[in-house]
């Protein structure tokens, strides 16, 4: 890896630090802030949804932008986003108004997509051999931050008691700061821009993504919405399932904490592996692991030491599906279309994401939360079908 694309790669992860406690302190309270605000368990899934649609959203402009101007600029307004959203869900959660806490968690996802379009900056000087060891360290570099977020919970309040707004309003004092910070660092530290530098912008700006949404690309795709939907849909209502049955606060951040180590700390390792062994192998490891993490999780009942350990395994499963599906995009399609494709990546991710929230909220009120799971298990169905048909179709390319 050349001197820039290391320097590349370091400024990012250390922007991913900061803004990574941004968005774990958000996460961790936005369906109890929800929940609180309109005094309905049911309407706790349209936090997660409101941040997935407000990243969804996001995404394209920002990737578009990044086309014709280049990744700072891009990353930098999403981050800024991001911290304007979480100073309106305050303002909200002060005036008792459910529709202002929603906008506001819309706009806060927009960090979401700044923090996504991170790992695909990390790659867009990188060496082929070496993508996804490159994307998976800038994700990784989220766990530090993203695990200290949740654990704000506690200290949060207090700050909310000195402030006189609500007390899980409190931490989304933490993600202002942190959005901003993230933000001004993007502008300072990322230069020389990778993307401004890789293919000429007016020629980018030309090229459509869609006909090349097929094969390995198209796979990668629908192997990120639906392994971020999984994620999302069970996720989301944790903390909500666990408040119900008693927990306090430390546990339940805990919980959401463990859950976001599982999502980020072995990424470098499973990026490793897809360079090494192939992304496929990879994210069918990944598709089983999920499977197993609903199964735990749906059949905890009152266990919160089971619901960890499930949630744990939701992370890792989801780190494992996304990282290698990101490395086998990248490789699947020329630079000049790469950035748009990405974008429509993050987009169907994030709408998966949202969907995923919304429909959770309905089925916990409607059923619980082991249904909840085993729905979500389903969504792995059509992924491994897509990955093992297309190593059978690779093979007998291979063969003939």
């Amino acid at each position: 890896m050349t001197y820039p694309q290391g320097r590349l790669v370091g400024s990012l992860a250390a922007i991913q630090v900061v803004g990574g406690v941004g968005n774990g302190a958000g996460l961790a309270i936005g369906a109890l802030l929800v929940k609180d605000v309109s005094g309905s368990s049911g309407w706790a899934g349209t936090a997660t949804a409101m941040l997935t649609i407000g990243a969804a959203l996001a995404t394209v402009p920002l990737a578009r932008w990044a086309m014709r101007s280049g990744r700072r600029p891009a990353l930098t307004t999403g981050w800024l986003i991001g911290a304007a959203g979480a100073l309106v869900s305050i303002v909200g959660a002060d005036r008792g108004s459910l529709p202002i806490v929603l906008l506001g968690l819309v706009l806060f996802g927009a960090s979401t997509a700044s923090n996504l379009q991170s790992r695909f900056a990390a790659t867009d000087q990188a060496e082929p051999r070496r993508v996804a060891r490159s994307l998976s360290v800038v994700v990784w570099a989220t766990t530090i931050g993203a695990v200290a977020g949740p654990n704000l919970t506690r200290p949060g309040a207090r700050l909310a008691e000195v402030l006189g707004v609500p007390e899980l309003a409190g931490p989304l004092v933490f993600s202002v700061v942190a959005f901003t910070v993230a933000g001004l660092l993007t502008f300072l530290l990322v230069r020389p821009d990778p993307l401004a530098r890789a293919v000429d912008a007016p020629r980018r700006a030309r090229v459509s993504p869609w006909p090349h949404l097929r094969g390995r690309a198209l796979t990668a795709v629908v192997t990120i919405a639906a392994s971020h939907a999984v994620m999302v849909s069970v996720m989301s209502l944790t903390p909500v399932h666990l408040e119900d049955h008693g927990a306090d606060l430390e546990v339940i951040g805990l919980t959401i904490s463990l859950h976001i180590a599982g999502m980020f700390a072995l990424s470098p390792v499973f990026g490793w592996l897809s360079d090494r062994i192939g992304p496929a192998v990879v994210v069918l490891a990944g598709q089983a692991v999920l499977v197993l993490s609903t199964l735990v999780s749906g059949t905890a009942g009152h266990s919160e030491a089971q619901i960890m350990i499930g949630l744990v395994l939701l992370g890792l499963g989801w780190s494992m599906s996304v990282i290698a599906a990101a490395a086998m995009l990248t490789t699947a399609v020329s630079g000049e279309v790469r950035p748009a494709v990405q974008g429509i990546a993050d987009l169907a991710m994030n709408v998966a994401g949202a969907t995923g929230g919304l429909l959770a909220g309905l089925v916990m009120a409607w059923r619980d939360f082991g249904t909840l799971n085993a729905a979500a298990a389903v969504l792995t169905i059509p992924v491994i079908g897509l990955v093992v048909s297309g190593s059978r179709a690779a093979a007998d390319v291979v063969r003939d």
